[in-house]
């Protein structure tokens, strides 16, 4: 039995959907299913009443339920005591960063925050958000930097988790410049001759927030997917060789932008094609089981502390920077 089969368990358990846990979980529906199956071998009963909608558990899958809870939290205890000891005498902070936060707003942000915080030791940790997210829950970071939209807000109770917000980060659509300094493709296109589109891997956060923005568009655009992969740096690149429309953060891209390799593309007017998300911050509240490092302490201190002092100076940079 493998514990990503309970963790699975669990959240089918909470959302009672096959689908929406398999997006969750980053995995296919059939290949979600498959260990669902496999969760019900190993314990020789069937834990999911299929036969109703939305989906319920058994009364053998609500037992497994309850003692599954307790067996992962014990697992993750367990892991932060171990890693606990592994960073004895150390005051290195560990952050988890989605990717395109950790290639564009955190070097800039640890930069204002040695200005204005002073120096820190800094471990980085790049992941997908909902794996870095997955980090902070199982206790294998000190601080969850990431974004959040309201429509796609991480599942982290407010209960157990702070939160302080950093900035702000704008996602919108972008495309290659042509030498007379025109964009390459023009919306929205035509059902015969749909615009070459390059998009996210299902079930990257940022995947989900574009299509938003698509569905909310109030104008129809045609586009034809031609490429994806689940880092926006990706699919910066394959922008900026002129392979089609990109929706990317402009902290990653306001380098080219400025330079005007890239250019930002809307139509028509009255169509807002953009999102504005929030850069966050979380932690585990600290309790008698896991008492933060001194340094993350000080440093969560620091960014909660009210606008008008020397925190201030950070806020401006945080901002600025994205």
């Amino acid at each position: 039995m493998e514990t990503k089969w309970l963790e699975d368990f669990v959240s089918l358990a909470e959302t009672r959907s096959f689908s929406r846990s398999a997006q969750l979980r980053h995995v296919t529906q059939p290949a979600f299913s498959r260990r669902i199956q496999s969760l019900e071998a190993w314990a020789g009963a069937d834990l999911v009443d299929r036969s109703s909608y939305p989906t319920s558990l058994t009364p053998a899958g609500e037992t497994l339920y309850g003692q599954a809870l307790e067996v992962l939290q014990a697992l993750q205890s367990t892991r932060a005591m171990l890693r606990g000891h592994a960073s004895a005498g150390q005051d290195v902070i560990e952050f988890a960063v989605p990717h395109t936060l950790a290639f564009t707003f955190f070097p800039a942000w640890v930069s204002g925050l040695r200005d204005a915080f002073g120096p820190i030791k800094s471990r980085l940790i790049a992941l997908n958000v909902h794996d870095a997210a997955m980090r902070l829950v199982e206790g294998g970071c000190d601080l969850l930097i990431s974004y959040h939209h309201a429509s796609e807000p991480l599942q982290l109770d407010a209960d157990h988790y702070d939160m302080v917000t950093l900035g702000q980060e704008v996602l919108a659509p972008y495309v290659k410049a042509r030498e007379e300094g025109q964009p390459l493709f023009q919306l929205p296109g035509t059902p015969q001759k749909p615009l070459p589109y390059l998009g996210y891997a299902p079930g990257a956060y940022l995947g989900r927030v574009t299509d938003l923005i698509l569905k909310q568009a109030g104008a129809a655009i045609h586009l034809d997917r031609v490429y994806e992969t689940d880092m926006a740096e990706g699919l910066k690149v394959m922008a900026l060789e002129g392979h089609g429309i990109a929706f990317l953060p402009f902290s990653a891209v306001q380098k080219e932008v400025a330079a005007q390799k890239l250019l930002p593309i809307g139509w028509p007017e009255k169509t807002s094609l953009q999102m504005t998300m929030e850069v966050r911050a979380y932690r585990a509240k600290p309790s008698a089981k896991q008492v933060p490092k001194n340094s993350a302490k000080d440093l969560w201190a620091f960014l909660t502390r009210p606008n008008g002092d020397d925190s201030a100076s950070i806020n401006t940079q945080k901002i600025a920077c994205l």
